[in-house]
């Protein structure tokens, strides 16, 4: 059996969960053949990070090349772990070479470039999956069976609350994401997680979507009240984490340093940037209402500036209401042991009958990131074809969906008005 050939495109962080599962788990049928990025520094460090886990050193294309790459080396698959605003670029001229994708989420951060991927994925008929990874946690996955057998009777309403603690969610505003332009703010970059989860659970599509959004604790204008008296651009050279509280230190870690510390020479990107500096476009608190086109309605909220990092999600029903609880392991993206990404602390599922006691649900414990997610999902990317009843491989359809809603509750926000969701695109 021939090995499946792969290529990714850009090697910060978030290629670390792909690369390392080729180079040992899969490298039997899978095979890495380059990788492609703005930094040879940050290309070199990753051959050096597959050197050491016993993997031949691959080949390295500047990112103007990402088109030669795929003309000299026709790859099977392109993985898209690029800055969000790119996304949908290298997925649209890897389909029309004839390559499937394999995309971080979110698929892409506006309803324009949803629609050019729409559009050329019919055309070229090429496959794209779509990284979601709390799908495959035993837990969330526990959660769909319940609904889906009828535990709780019809589904009526979701609350769903995201909490980031200020270790993890202030990281959004020392990086790119904290322009809007590049991750279209956290309702896209982070809360496409949440949205997909819910579509997940009562397999229906979002239809109408409000939302409020501030910025009430990061940027400028918060500085003071947070007691920041001391100003600069980047913490490197200017501040240490002793100082403040909201610094990290790239110089201490290995990971942060050789991925981005020293690859400004030849990428110019700044990894630790002042969280209360004064060109951040994206909010930190967020409510969002979403009518599904099952009348089920969802109310969610996030803030990323809290005291513990997790999610608490209510799903009221016909026969009773699902109370679920999870309590995640903080970290700072790349910072840390892949495993701890999401890694869960405490998780909880009860079930409450409309008559009867509450019990709580039980489910076997998953090992590794994103409450075990991260290596169900591995294993359906780069693993034997399987069934799955639970239907968790997303494709650019649920891309779609989760990132309409948070595009959606982006328009909602600057305008004052309900959105609908087939206003935006047409599938």
């Amino acid at each position: 059996m021939s090995k499946k050939k792969y290529v990714i495109v850009g090697v910060g962080g978030r290629s670390r969960m792909f690369y390392e599962a080729i180079a040992t788990t899969y490298k039997e049928t899978s095979e890495l053949l380059a990788i492609c990025d703005m930094s040879q520094t940050r290309m070199d460090f990753t051959n050096k990070a597959l050197k050491e886990l016993g993997y031949q050193e691959v080949k390295t294309y500047h990112y103007l090349d990402f088109d030669k790459m795929l003309d000299e080396l026709k790859p099977d698959y392109v993985i898209v772990t690029s800055i969000d605003r790119t996304h949908h670029d290298y997925i649209i001229r890897s389909m029309r070479k004839g390559c499937d994708v394999v995309t971080e989420k979110p698929m892409t951060i506006d309803a324009e470039k949803i629609q050019e991927i729409l559009d050329v994925q019919k055309e070229t008929g090429r496959n794209i999956k779509v990284t979601f990874n709390y799908r495959y946690s035993p837990n969330n996955t526990k959660v769909r069976e319940l609904i889906s057998t009828g535990v709780i009777g019809q589904v009526f309403s979701v609350h769903f609350e995201w909490l980031l603690n200020t270790q993890h969610g202030a990281d959004y505003y020392r990086r790119w994401h904290r322009n809007k332009v590049n991750s279209g703010g956290l309702l896209v970059h982070k809360s496409t997680h949440h949205f997909d989860l819910v579509n997940f659970w009562l397999n229906a599509n979002p239809k109408r979507v409000f939302a409020f959004g501030e910025r009430n604790f990061y940027g400028k204008e918060n500085a003071e009240k947070r007691g920041i008296t001391k100003f600069y651009d980047r913490c490197h050279g200017n501040v240490t984490p002793e100082e403040d509280p909201f610094a990290i230190d790239l110089e201490s870690n290995e990971t942060l340093k050789g991925l981005y510390l020293d690859a400004e020479k030849d990428s110019g990107y700044i990894r630790d940037r002042s969280v209360f500096a004064d060109d951040i476009s994206i909010e930190d608190t967020m409510g969002v209402i979403v009518q599904y086109d099952s009348k089920a309605i969802l109310t969610y909220s996030l803030n990323s500036y809290m005291p513990w990092e997790g999610y608490n999600v209510s799903i009221n029903g016909s026969k009773g209401r699902i109370e679920y609880n999870v309590i995640e392991k903080s970290y700072i993206n790349a910072g840390g042991e892949k495993s701890d990404e999401g890694a869960t602390l405490k998780k909880q599922i009860i079930v409450h009958p409309m008559f009867g006691k509450p019990y709580e649900v039980h489910f076997v414990e998953g090992k590794g990131g994103h409450g075990g997610g991260d290596n169900v999902m591995l294993d359906f990317i780069f693993g034997e074809p399987k069934e799955d009843s639970f239907n968790r491989s997303a494709n650019q359809i649920d891309g779609a969906k989760s990132v309409l809603t948070g595009v959606a509750a982006n328009k909602a926000i600057a305008s004052g008005e309900v959105v609908e969701i087939d206003s935006l695109v047409k599938f």
